[in-house]
């Protein structure tokens, strides 16, 4: 048990023990921790408030006044400023939180209407369906030497110059089966039955 703590321990303050601030004389560890949190736990509250969600700001408070309890000195008396010391560890506490990465649940809570949990809608399903099958049809009805060129350029990745040099025609002529083809996708795409 520390002496601190011993209601019946009255002996004296020799002359070389360091003495406590005046307003934690007469008190022992258990009554200063316990003046200190009455005194500052609004402030470092407020301070945490600010930052994180409403049901963490307990559990920071907590931390706070933990590492206040347990820095050297403190059981002695000899920090002079606690408030500050809060609020520097409540500051501290802020930072190393944020610098984790550790934040709110929010960015874990799903929604059952979000499309990772849910699925997606099932009408713009079918409605995306539908436009792949008529845009795939509308590629199909395409003149085959339109068709190849623009799967050559879309689906092969090859440059005007290149299809151009393949299929033995000049570049333009390409460009014109690339805008013949996209004019056809479009309106496939833009029709809904």
């Amino acid at each position: 048990m520390d002496f601190d703590d011993d209601p019946l321990d009255r002996r004296g303050i020799a002359s070389g023990d360091p003495v406590p601030p005046g307003d934690w004389a007469g008190y022992g560890h258990a009554e200063r921790a316990r003046a200190l949190y009455a005194s500052h736990h609004a402030r470092v509250a407020g301070i945490m408030r600010r930052s994180v969600p409403p049901q963490e700001v307990g559990d920071l408070v907590q931390e706070t006044f933990r590492r206040l309890f347990s820095a050297k000195g403190v059981s002695a008396g000899f920090l002079e400023a606690p408030g500050a010391y809060l609020a520097a560890a409540a500051r501290s506490i802020l930072k190393n939180r944020a610098r984790s990465g550790v934040r709110s649940h929010a960015h874990a809570h799903h929604s059952f209407e979000d499309h990772e949990v849910a699925g997606p809608d099932p009408h713009t399903t079918l409605e995306h369906r539908d436009m792949l099958r008529r845009i795939e049809q509308a590629i199909a009805e395409l003149n085959p030497t339109t068709r190849d060129v623009f799967l050559m350029h879309r689906f092969d990745d090859l440059s005007y110059p290149e299809i151009a040099r393949i299929k033995g025609m000049s570049p333009k002529r390409v460009e014109k089966h690339i805008a013949k083809a996209l004019i056809a996708i479009r309106k496939a795409r833009d029709n809904q039955p």
